[in-house]
């Protein structure tokens, strides 16, 4: 048993990002437009609260899993059954409000953060099906921060990451493979990323464009003031604060294979091109060979 499993030594990475939209469909067709292949359509279960029982939920999602990290693309289908907080975030604005850091304990994670402070009721769990007529379930524990607000952040062990990541979901047209960073706008970076920073673990330092930059073992967040948004996502400007702008995909081929999608409406970026949010669901996608 290692260390961090031992004794909740933080995040291990940036484990993926969540994109919230009204329109379910819509926001599917988007993603498999611009060159990725998603997993089934899926039903989430989980508790409203630690001590709460399990329930279908009203929200379903689809992934496009990558070799490091994945893009989570979640949307209400029954409005009947719990949002999980998905109407409140749409009422800021449609695109990226999920972030979430890999962690290798959620116990030993909830006794590191407890004496640092934080209020964490518990470990809340999740699980779903991977795909219809198959009886296995993908199943999480999360810690969340609580009252975050840049959105749900949170803390997530996956305790079966082979049904996850399988091999059919992680051949993508646009040869997109890691999730290498998350750009957030925040009227206050120096509050946000030692909240960010008490949350994982992990040390922040000074970003190049302005604001913060916290780094994982595998990927980082970027914490910035809303004026050097244009610097790093050209054209983007923050709907309102904080705001989840985008993130950066590594491509395997040298960024040829997204030049060539035809569904993909390309910016030049700093280090890549960028799909800009309006093409992507709301959330900047830069692919950085």
């Amino acid at each position: 048993m290692s260390g961090a499993t031992m004794t909740g030594m933080g995040a291990s990475s940036l484990d993926h990002v969540g994109l919230c939209a009204a329109d379910g469909p819509a926001l599917w067709a988007t993603y498999e437009r611009l060159g990725f292949v998603l997993s089934p359509v899926n039903r989430q279960t989980g508790r409203r609260s630690p001590d709460a029982p399990l329930e279908p939920f009203g929200t379903a999602n689809r992934c496009a899993m990558l070799r490091q990290g994945y893009v989570e693309l979640l949307a209400v289908v029954d409005p009947s059954g719990f949002d999980n907080g998905l109407g409140r975030f749409l009422a800021r604005y449609a695109g990226m409000h999920i972030l979430a850091f890999g962690m290798e304990d959620a116990a030993a994670e909830l006794e590191r953060l407890r004496r640092a402070g934080l209020d964490i009721p518990g470990i809340m769990p999740l699980q779903r099906p991977v795909e219809d007529g198959n009886p296995a379930l993908a199943r999480f524990s999360r810690l969340p921060l609580p009252d975050a607000p840049e959105g749900r952040v949170q803390l997530v062990q996956h305790h079966t990451p082979e049904l996850m990541w399988q091999e059919r979901w992680m051949e993508h047209p646009n040869r997109a493979v890691a999730l290498e960073d998350v750009i957030l706008a925040v009227p206050e970076p120096a509050r946000s990323a030692a909240a960010l920073s008490r949350l994982t673990g992990q040390p922040f330092e000074p970003d190049l464009a302005g604001g913060y930059r916290l780094p994982l073992p595998q990927g980082a967040v970027r914490i910035l003031p809303p004026a050097a948004l244009d610097s790093v996502l050209p054209g983007v400007a923050a709907p309102t604060l904080p705001f989840l702008a985008g993130c950066t995909l590594r491509t395997d081929d040298g960024n040829a294979a997204i030049t060539r999608i035809a569904g993909a409406v390309l910016r030049e970026a700093p280090g890549g091109v960028m799909v800009p949010p309006e093409q992507a669901g709301g959330a900047a996608l830069v692919f950085r060979a």
